[in-house]
């Protein structure tokens, strides 16, 4: 009965904790969700218009559109600093891993440190460190991330780009998506006749787009941190309710083991009684 006791002692102790991470999460996720109903439109409009005006350049040659062959391809691989948060880190990973066919081909930049150490411990290269912004991204650390990518790009040190994120769909749905930033594809769809037949560009197309692609670059980084950081905290929140219940459940049950023993002592202690009154008959 003591055991018992000391078990539902440490489990309700657990119960508190959990419970106060869903609450701080929840608090969290709201905020997070805030930010990103303010920036999605925004960065989504950026890639439509991207987008057109790539496709209305034909004939364009251009170090960022133009396809190159693929000796090494770089990831931009978005998990959290934290755990606690269901599988979250390990569905980005998994997104990753089945992406890139041959490790020895794989450039990879983290963010977030458990990517980082995943990676590390399995000797991938990794050309960029970066700590999670999950609770304060800016479009600065988006940028920074961003020009190193670049820079690995013009160098030649890998010969296209993607980034892997997880897309916050709603509170109990993400989904780890891939998408590739360098070289841009062009979708022919996206060219409007008329819009191809009215656009000009000064000084130059190339120069427009050596001024217009690295924030796109930038933005869409950005605009993957924001949805990565809702979807942690809403996988975190999510994560610390199923504790919480499973912390609620095991507490039963070990009280209805507690009452049993009670009842099992005090049964044997009236058995006793009764036993030692008939032998002073």
């Amino acid at each position: 009965m003591r055991d018992i006791k000391r078990r539902i002692k440490s489990v309700n102790s657990t119960k508190q904790i959990t419970k106060a991470m869903e609450l701080v999460s929840s608090a969290k996720l709201r905020k997070a969700k805030e930010h990103l109903e303010k920036t999605r439109p925004y960065f989504n409009m950026i890639g439509e218009t991207i987008n057109e005006i790539v496709a209305s350049t034909k004939g364009v040659k251009h170090n960022y559109i133009t396809p190159r062959a693929v000796e090494k391809t770089g990831y931009i691989i978005i998990t959290a600093d934290r755990g606690l948060c269901g599988g979250y880190n390990s569905n980005v990973i998994k997104t990753a891993i089945s992406h890139l066919e041959d490790k020895e081909r794989a450039s990879i930049i983290a963010v977030g440190q458990r990517g980082r150490d995943y990676f590390k411990k399995r000797s991938f290269d990794l050309d960029g460190e970066f700590l999670s912004p999950s609770e304060n991204p800016t479009y600065s650390y988006a940028h920074n991330i961003g020009e190193l990518s670049r820079e690995l790009y013009k160098q030649e040190l890998v010969d296209e780009v993607y980034i892997i994120y997880t897309e916050f769909i709603s509170t109990i749905s993400y989904k780890p998506r891939v998408v590739k930033l360098l070289p841009l594809e062009v979708n022919e769809e996206a060219a409007v006749k008329e819009r191809e037949e009215r656009m000009t560009y000064e000084p130059s197309p190339e120069a427009v787009l050596d001024y217009l692609i690295p924030k796109y670059i930038d933005s869409m980084i950005y605009g993957a941190i924001v949805e990565s950081a809702a979807s942690e905290q809403g996988a975190r929140r999510v994560a610390m309710e199923s504790a919480t219940d499973n912390a609620e459940e095991m507490i039963d049950s070990l009280k209805l083991q507690y009452n049993r023993a009670r009842q099992a002592s005090i049964t044997q202690e009236i058995a006793e009684i009764v036993g030692g009154a008939e032998a002073l008959k």
